[in-house]
């Protein structure tokens, strides 16, 4: 699996880190999403795919 993220998009909403702390953060100035881990655990996979489905902004892709 490979988490990509688009930060132009992001809006800041949380959805992502809410769904998978530990492959989401937010940048603390503005919010916007910062990617902890591009290739997660298969134990976060659950969490990344809800995280991208979450998202208002369509932020995030999964690959695999």
């Amino acid at each position: 699996m490979e988490v990509v993220i688009d930060q132009e998009k992001c809006i800041a909403a949380g959805q992502c880190v809410a769904a998978a702390p530990e492959v989401f953060d937010q940048r603390d100035e503005d919010g916007v999403v910062v990617l902890l881990k591009d290739s997660p655990d298969p134990a976060d996979k659950a969490g990344v795919r809800n995280a991208a489905r979450a998202c208002p902004a369509q932020a995030i892709e999964v690959h695999g």
